[in-house]
């Protein structure tokens, strides 16, 4: 009976390979603890027979895995959609702010006021003080997302939205509980809920490597939901209008916190999702024999002889399942067989490119020209209007609308990078073009059409014509969708992953710095100008005119990485011929 616990016997064992079915059910026999190390050896890649008691099995995983990411993709949706950007519905919650009197001190009465309610005191300052709020808010929106991204990159997904979720549900208390006496709380407020809704985008961005092929559009599809869910405020306001206050329905977002808790433990991955997808990738917590424990205990990258818990050897198929995740950060890696990976740039590599530089420049100047725009409507509706409050109400609920629009039109730029992708791939293909590759090459064609939609969008906003502004308002949601979600979708395409979380920061914060130009534009309407912002408009036109730059560079990029491509592609049929030969290789 002894000899039989003995695994130096491989001979008599591997007659009776069948044997070991009883494992899955049926009772062992005394002595058979070398069937367990054979059990073990045949899990680690050694041919085996029993693969049908386990196919029923692996199906059921399958279709679970996959209803999982459904409900994932579309909670993780609805989360950009209701509370990712709600600060840039800034319009909206202006509007009530002022019947409120938040900052009505700083009205002065006019020189020739009658009384009649038509004519108002000069509300120049209260604008200007909201403004401000808008402008910082705005500001820490993008400028945090760099040491908000680094927390991402460095400490995993959990941990940010757990950060996320308590730096919104504070700001949204601040607004709730804030009065016209204590306006000032709308500073802080603002920044907290801005830098919590850049959490909420920034980690839900990854769910886009869940799904292959379709991951520039879930990309874009998030961002663009992340711009309807300025259409937030405009619900609030209409609420207000029919007599909800604003405290009960900050209270409510407050309360929604809980549900980002459970979205966090449940549908979101410990670290980071990784791309390609390894096959088999589990995350999130999931009930099991020993209490619930996640998949992803084991942070991506460490070596092979770091432990594992406990928890996670108990269970087949798990360690490769962390293992895989350690495929997270090496960008594409694996995508394509017999192609040498060329080495993953470093940060700073990345950073002092000129890919990135003209990338920063294409997203700040046409960010500055959105941002000025949203937050110098509401006085210049007021301009347009001659100070109507009825007209004023109806364009700003009309912009808000539009915005509604901006989870329609963010996916059309993913199609465009998806399907322009595949078709270079066909091409690619033949000439050993890589996936990479045409990934970065369907970039051109997204950036172009953006600056363009731009363009178009600053040139609506330089007419002084009332009713001219509803195109200004499609074309503002179009183009504002496409901005942001191609950016996110470049910065994925054309750096290491490893760096995603930090350069989508770096880039939104240094687009944060120039974006505070829009208060000394703000200021320079109001005064110099009289209230006449076409002159500024002109500018920004003939400034928005640099991103073109940024294409070009993406475009020169595709046709240098293409003549090194075909400069390497000469030594690979000599090592085919070496592996043809029946050399061994390590």
């Amino acid at each position: 009976m002894a000899l039989h616990d003995e695994p130096g016997r491989p001979s008599n064992l591997s007659r009776d390979v069948p044997r070991p079915l009883s494992l899955d059910g049926a009772p062992e026999s005394p002595g058979q603890g070398g069937w367990r190390n054979l059990d073990v050896r045949l899990r680690k890649g050694l041919p085996q027979k029993q693969k049908g008691s386990r196919g029923q099995g692996a199906m059921e995983q399958q279709g679970a895995g996959l209803a999982k990411q459904l409900a994932t993709f579309l909670s993780g949706l609805l989360e950009c959609m209701c509370f990712a950007g709600i600060i840039f519905g800034w319009a909206s919650l202006v509007y009530v702010l002022k019947d409120m009197g938040y900052f009505e001190e700083l009205c002065e009465p006019a020189a020739n006021g009658t009384g009649n309610g038509t004519q108002g005191p000069d509300c120049r300052a209260q604008d200007e003080q909201l403004s401000l709020i808008f402008t910082i808010g705005s500001f820490m929106n993008n400028f945090m997302t760099f040491p908000t991204g680094y927390v991402f990159d460095r400490f995993g997904t959990r941990p940010a939205r757990l950060l996320g979720i308590s730096l919104y549900t504070t700001g949204t208390l601040l607004i709730a509980f804030s009065t016209a006496d204590t306006a000032l709380i709308l500073f802080p407020a603002m920044c907290l809920l801005s830098v919590g809704g850049i959490l909420f985008i920034l980690t839900n961005i990854q769910i886009g490597n869940l799904f292959g092929k379709h991951r520039s559009t879930i990309i874009t599809l998030y961002n663009g939901a992340f711009d309807s869910s300025s259409a937030v405020f405009l619900v609030i306001k209409l609420l207000y209008e029919h007599g909800l206050t604003l405290k009960v329905m900050f209270l409510f977002l407050s309360a929604c916190s809980a549900w980002h808790l459970i979205r966090t433990l449940f549908l979101m991955p410990r670290w980071h999702i990784p791309y390609p997808l390894p096959p088999g990738y589990a995350y999130g917590l999931r009930c099991q024999r020993k209490g619930c424990c996640t998949h992803e205990e084991q942070r991506p990258g460490l070596g092979d002889g770091a432990d594992k818990p406990s928890d996670l050897r108990s269970e087949p198929g798990l360690e490769d399942a962390d293992a895989s995740t350690a495929t997270l950060g090496k960008g594409e890696a694996g995508a394509g067989l017999g192609q040498e990976e060329p080495p993953a740039l470093s940060f700073r590599a990345c950073v002092f490119s000129k890919l990135f530089f003209w990338h920063l420049t294409w997203l700040s100047v046409m960010q500055l020209r959105h941002y000025l725009f949203i937050g110098t409507l509401n006085p210049m509706l007021e301009h347009l209007a001659a100070q109507d409050t009825v007209l004023v109400s109806t364009y700003t609920n009309a912009f808000a609308f539009t915005q509604l629009c901006g989870v329609l039109c963010a996916p059309w730029n993913g199609v465009i990078l998806d399907r322009h992708k595949r078709g270079k791939n066909k091409e690619g293909s033949a000439k050993g073009g890589s996936d990479s590759l045409a990934d970065l090459r369907s970039c051109v064609l997204s950036l172009t059409v953006t600056v363009l939609q731009c363009v178009a969008f600053s040139v609506c906003a330089s007419v002084p014509v009332l009713p001219v502004q509803y195109a200004t308002f499609i074309l503002q949601v179009l183009s504002r969708s496409f901005l942001y979600g191609g950016n996110a979708a470049f910065l994925a395409i054309a750096f290491p992953l490893e760096h995603f979380g930090k350069l989508y920061g770096l880039v939104m914060g240094l687009s944060a710095v120039v974006s505070l130009l829009q208060y000394p534009c703000f200021a320079l309407i109001k005064g110099p100008l009289n209230n006449d912002p076409f002159y500024v408009n002109i500018g920004l036109i003939v400034i928005i005119l640099l991103a073109f730059v940024s294409p070009l560079v993406v475009l020169r990029e595709c046709r240098c990485r293409k003549n090194e491509r075909e400069k390497h592609s000469a030594d690979l049929p000599t090592l085919d011929l070496h592996k043809a030969g029946g050399e061994s290789s390590i």
